[in-house]
C-alpha cells in the first residue's frame, strides 16, 4: 500500500537526519525558539466564515507533477493575497516531491500560520518542524496510535504549534479524541486506495464536538462542495490540487467562498467617443477587434491611440480570429493591449506558443449553440488559456441556453444578447 511505503521512505529519512544531527540537539533549536505564540493557526481557523487552508504542492502520487513551473513563494504569497486563513507546505521530498526549505522560505515571506504537511513517524519531526518555522503539523491516524499521538500533541503544544489529527474513519475519530486533539480532520482521501469521497466529512463530522475544530481535505473542487461542508457547520477546509492547477488562485478562492465575482467587458470600442463613454462607466475591460471582417476593426495604430485615452483602470483586450501570433505578441508586449482573446480554431498549441512570446492572460471563446457543443469546451479548458468565452458566433449579438455551460473551475466570460433585463439571469 502506498501509505506504507511513504511511512518507511519518512522512516529512513529520519534515520539520516539523525545521523547529520542528533534527537537532542534538533529538540535543544527548537527549544530555543518562541514557544508562546498563542497558537495562531487555531486561531485563524476559529473564524465565523468557513476557513481555507490552501496547500503548495508539487506533486503527488495520485496525480503525479501537478505543477510543473513550481514558483512555491510566489505561490504562497499569492494564497495569503486572495484571502487564505493558513498555507499547508508538503515536505515529503520522495512521492510529493516536497522540501523543508519551501516550508523555511514561506514562513518567513508570509504574516499567515503555515502548516507542515508531512508524513510525522518520530518526535525528531515535530521538533525539526518548528525550527522551520511551521505553527502547526499534521498527525495521521492511520499510521500512529492513540498514545502516541497523545504524546506527539504534547510535544507540539509546548513548542506553541498547533496539529491537526487526521482521520478517515470512525474509529480513528475516536482515537483522535482520546488522544486530546484540539483539530480533527477528516481526510476525503482513502490512503490506502487513495479514493476519494466528500461524504465522508459529512458522516464523521456528527462524531466531533463542535468545540474541537473541524477540518475536511481532499477532492474539494467547487463553491457547491464548499457549501455543502458549511451546511454540516465544517470550519475549515484543506485544497490543494484545485488551486494548484488554476492560474488566478484569487478568483478561484471568491468561486470557491461563494462570492460573485463578476465583471464587466464592453467590446468592439473604435471611436474616441467610445472612451469617453467607457471611462465615464468603468466596466472592467473594454475590448478593440483587429478581425478585418468586422465593421468596428481597429488598426494597431487606432489602438494604440485609443488605448492612451483609456483610463487605467480599465483593461483593453485584443480580439482576434486566427490571427499571426507575432502580430498578436507585439501588441501585447508594447501595452497596446492587456488580456488576448482568440476567437478562431486556436488549439492548446497555438496558444502554448503565443505563451512563449507573451505573458498576458488569454481568453479563448468557444461558439455554444446546442448540448452538442459541449464536446467543445472540454479541450478549452484542459488548455493553458487563462479564461474561456461562451458565445453563440463571432459577435452574433444572439444569447445561447446559458445552462448549457453547466459548472467549470476555470473563469468565463459570457456573451451574446446580454442586455439590463437579461444580465441578471446570465450571472
Amino acid at each position: 500500500m502506498i501509505l506504507e511505503k511513504i511511512a518507511a521512505r519518512t522512516r529512513q529519512r529520519v534515520f539520516e537526519l539523525k545521523l547529520e544531527k542528533c534527537l537532542d540537539v534538533i529538540k535543544a533549536e527548537a527549544m530555543k525558539m518562541n514557544c508562546d505564540t498563542g497558537f495562531p493557526f487555531e486561531k485563524a481557523l476559529r473564524t465565523d466564515e468557513i476557513s481555507f487552508i490552501c496547500e503548495v504542492k508539487k506533486a503527488s502520487p495520485s496525480k503525479g507533477i501537478i505543477a510543473q513551473d513550481f514558483p512555491y513563494l510566489n505561490i504562497a504569497m499569492d494564497y495569503e493575497n486572495s484571502g487564505a486563513s493558513a498555507i499547508s507546505v508538503l515536505t515529503e521530498p520522495y512521492f510529493f516531491l516536497g522540501s523543508d526549505r519551501y516550508l523555511k522560505e514561506i514562513a518567513s515571506a508570509v504574516n499567515i500560520p503555515v502548516l507542515r504537511k508531512d508524513f510525522t513517524i518520530d518526535e525528531y519531526q515535530i521538533y525539526e518542524a518548528k525550527t522551520l518555522g511551521a505553527s502547526a503539523i499534521l498527525l495521521i491516524c492511520a499510521l500512529l496510535d492513540t498514545d502516541t499521538i497523545k504524546k506527539y500533541l504534547e510535544i507540539a503544544h509546548s513548542l506553541g504549534m498547533s496539529a491537526i489529527v487526521e482521520t478517515h474513519t470512525a474509529e480513528e475519530v475516536e482515537s483522535a479524541l482520546a488522544a486530546g486533539a484540539r483539530i480533527i480532520g477528516v481526510n476525503n482521501r482513502n490512503l490506502k486506495t487513495f479514493d476519494v469521497d466528500l461524504n465522508n466529512s459529512i458522516k464523521l463530522r456528527e462524531l466531533v464536538p463542535e468545540e474541537i475544530i473541524f477540518i475536511s481535505e481532499s477532492g474539494i473542487k467547487t463553491a457547491t462542495d464548499v457549501s455543502v461542508l458549511r451546511n454540516c457547520k465544517t470550519d475549515g477546509v484543506l485544497i490543494g490540487e484545485t488551486l494548484m492547477r488554476c492560474t488566478n488562485k484569487k478568483e478561484i478562492l471568491d468561486k470557491l467562498k461563494g462570492k460573485v465575482n463578476t465583471k464587466v467587458k464592453i467590446c468592439g470600442i473604435y471611436r474616441p467617443q467610445d472612451i469617453e463613454f467607457v471611462n465615464e462607466a468603468k466596466p472592467d475591460y473594454i475590448g478593440f477587434v483587429f478581425y478585418e471582417k468586422s465593421h468596428r476593426n481597429v488598426t494597431p495604430s487606432q489602438a494604440k491611440n485609443l488605448k492612451s485615452m483609456l483610463i487605467k483602470e480599465i483593461q483593453a483586450v485584443g480580439v482576434f480570429v486566427d490571427e499571426d501570433k507575432e502580430f498578436i505578441a507585439k501588441l501585447a508586449n508594447d501595452n497596446t493591449i492587456d488580456l488576448i482573446q482568440l476567437h478562431g480554431n486556436e488549439d492548446s498549441e497555438y496558444i502554448a506558443e503565443l505563451k512563449e512570446l507573451t505573458n498576458k492572460p488569454i481568453i479563448k471563446a468557444i461558439q455554444i449553440a446546442s448540448p452538442e457543443d459541449l464536446q467543445k469546451i472540454n479541450p478549452a479548458f484542459n488548455s493553458i488559456a487563462d479564461y474561456v468565452m461562451f458565445d453563440s458566433g463571432k459577435g452574433s449579438g444572439q444569447m445561447f441556453n446559458w445552462s448549457i455551460a453547466g459548472e467549470t473551475e476555470k473563469p468565463i466570460f459570457v456573451a451574446g444578447g446580454l442586455n439590463a433585463e437579461n444580465v441578471v439571469d446570465a450571472i
